[in-house]
């Protein structure tokens, strides 16, 4: 739904940044700003800087920065219309409706009255597993070892060993046959009517990102088959685009994600420490589960069970990664079959050590192709070489495929020349991969690009922590001369804002709808250099200027058409201009 700019600003004015972070982190003021450690990457040491003046936030250690809605989206994973709500709701502003057409509304009602019921038949489940019906479920978890406060904090219940005992229930709080029909709480045949889908089984709710209940898996008590049981697919429940435990694991700030195969997997990592653990519901990883994860994480450690189809699981699961933009590794778990069994048996400390073991996701994939030939064998063995020169050659970047010869070069001893001229060969064979791993060296011109942005991010900044310079700056330099798209979208704003005497470019965030733009155009409020005095800083601002002038006549020289006489005419009063800046003294007083 779109909202007036007026009320988005509305909101974000009644929602100060510096009193919102300090919801989920801890602020110390320096000087005119605040700084804690960042929640977006592991650090020691604060690099996480929050301006109540610029009404932003900027981490000078990984980049995120924005304003007040940009945090709340990045960190509770929100898009901006639930960023907006959730603003407008802490500072008590009502939102206008959201007009839905007759069947939208349906949907968004069906949904809605889905959600209720899963949380009514999860509050069940919960309190069934503390009756003496539930006593052997409860039997079962404490031999699992698990702590009160873990069957607590993940909800866990029990279904009773009669098949219609939740349907009884849900039918004496007025639920209707149909809305159970859609809701995958319940199994239809012709023999035995409505009936529940979950019972004599422990019950694990399944939660989103924002803690709803969306559906339930349950393992059964006894003999029975399947051992464990999924919803089936819902209007609110997408096993391929669901992991679970996520909604914790993505609040626990880790560097990594931990990703195994089942619920008690999770649940013993959890209860261990290692609260950024998750699994995918009984499926194979998808490239929607590796979307969800690149929200959260840029690393995944693959925790699969070590026997044959948790091997195959991840060797399906690396390339999906990493198309995904995901680096993945292997946590090896021999001698134990599971995270479950070997934190059972080693203990958290012994896990965190494989964690940080880890196996590089190439490295695992060529030493279980190694299984497949006899190394003793000089036959076996060059072929093993022969399929593993393949897989390098296909590294298009030169120096991450050096990096991976050199690595596999040492591990089988074979020498990196050697190894080398062996992936070259290969790469030849393909004309088109060949050409592909060709690095082209930095031009001088793309060096030069770098120098002159950091120069137009540095004068944004200033204008907007020194705001007298305006009046001097805008003698000199106006949006135009700002070469880059967004730098130049941003410019334009800002010299708008002082114009209109206004300053805030906490607004100018909000014209930006994908996060890396707001990530980009926060970057440009919040680049320094180190100077040590007022005398300094005047002197790298008038060199700044200079640069951004000089730089802006070399643009606007290479793109003239010959006959464009204005042109011509800018062109030459900005060579004046570079003249001028020669008398020019700044004041920073």
């Amino acid at each position: 739904m779109y909202y007036p700019e007026e009320l988005v600003e509305e909101i974000r004015e009644k929602n100060d940044i510096v009193d919102v972070i300090s919801g989920y982190v801890k602020l110390q003021r320096k000087g005119s700003s605040y700084f804690g450690l960042c929640p977006f990457h592991n650090e020691k040491s604060p690099s996480f800087s929050v301006s109540p003046g610029k009404q932003m936030y900027y981490c000078f250690g990984c980049g995120a920065g924005g304003n007040v809605f940009t945090f709340i989206m990045e960190y509770e994973n929100y898009s901006f219309p639930e960023a907006l709500k959730f603003l407008a709701e802490r500072a008590g502003v009502t939102l206008p409706e959201q007009e839905y057409s007759a069947e939208m509304r349906k949907q968004q009602d069906l949904k809605g009255r889905i959600l209720e019921l899963n949380k009514m038949a999860a509050k069940y489940f919960y309190y069934q597993l503390r009756t003496e019906n539930g006593a052997q479920a409860m039997e079962y978890l404490k031999g699992r070892r698990l702590s009160d406060e873990t069957i607590k904090g993940f909800g866990l219940g029990y279904a009773n060993k009669y098949s219609d005992d939740l349907y009884r229930y849900l039918k004496k709080q007025g639920i209707s046959d149909e809305l159970l029909r859609e809701s995958g709480l319940m199994n239809v045949d012709e023999r035995h009517g409505m009936y529940d889908k979950f019972w004599n089984r422990v019950i694990f709710p399944i939660m989103d990102v924002n803690g709803r209940v969306i559906g339930f898996g349950g393992r059964v008590m006894g003999d029975g088959k399947p051992k464990y049981l999924n919803s089936p697919e819902t209007k609110v429940f997408d096993k391929s685009r669901n992991l679970y435990g996520l909604n914790i694991a993505r609040t626990s700030r880790q560097k990594n994600l931990l990703v195994c195969e089942g619920y008690m997997d999770v649940i013993s990592m959890h209860q261990a420490g290692f609260k950024n653990a998750v699994a995918s519901l009984g499926t194979a990883l998808t490239t929607q589960h590796a979307s969800l994860l690149k929200r959260y994480t840029d690393e995944v450690i693959l925790t699969y069970d070590s026997d044959a189809a948790g091997t195959k699981a991840a060797l399906r699961a690396v390339p999906i990664l990493k198309a995904a933009g995901i680096a993945a590794r292997v946590l090896h778990m021999d001698p134990y079959k599971d995270p479950d069994e070997f934190i059972k048996a080693e203990g958290a400390e012994a896990f965190q050590e494989r964690i940080d073991k880890a196996e590089n996701s190439f490295m695992f994939e060529i030493s279980v192709l190694e299984k497949e030939y006899d190394m003793k064998d000089p036959e076996g063995k060059t072929s093993f070489f022969n399929e593993t020169a393949k897989k390098l050659a296909a590294f298009e970047v030169e120096l991450e495929r050096e990096n991976y010869i050199e690595a596999t070069a040492a591990k089988y001893h074979i020498g990196f020349d050697n190894l080398r001229k062996l992936v070259n060969r290969m790469a030849l064979r393909g004309a088109a991969a060949a050409e592909n791993t060709v690095v082209r060296p930095r031009r001088q011109a793309e060096v030069k690009d770098d120098g002159m942005q950091k120069s137009q991010r540095l004068l944004l900044t200033w204008l907007i922590e020194n705001p007298s310079l305006f009046k001097t700056v805008k003698e000199y330099i106006g949006p135009k001369d700002f070469t880059t798209e967004m730098y130049r979208t941003v410019a334009e704003m800002l010299f708008e804002q002082y114009e209109g005497g206004e300053l805030n470019p906490a607004k100018i965030i909000n014209h930006f709808m994908e996060p890396e733009q707001q990530r980009e155009a926060a970057a440009l409020f919040n680049t320094n250099i180190r100077v040590e005095t007022k005398e300094e800083l005047s002197k790298a601002v008038k060199e700044t200027i200079g640069k951004i002038v000089q730089n802006s006549i070399e643009y606007q020289t290479a793109h003239l058409d010959p006959a464009d006489l204005a042109g011509l005419q800018q062109i030459v009063m900005s060579k004046r201009r570079l003249q001028d800046l020669e008398k020019l003294h700044i004041s920073l007083d």
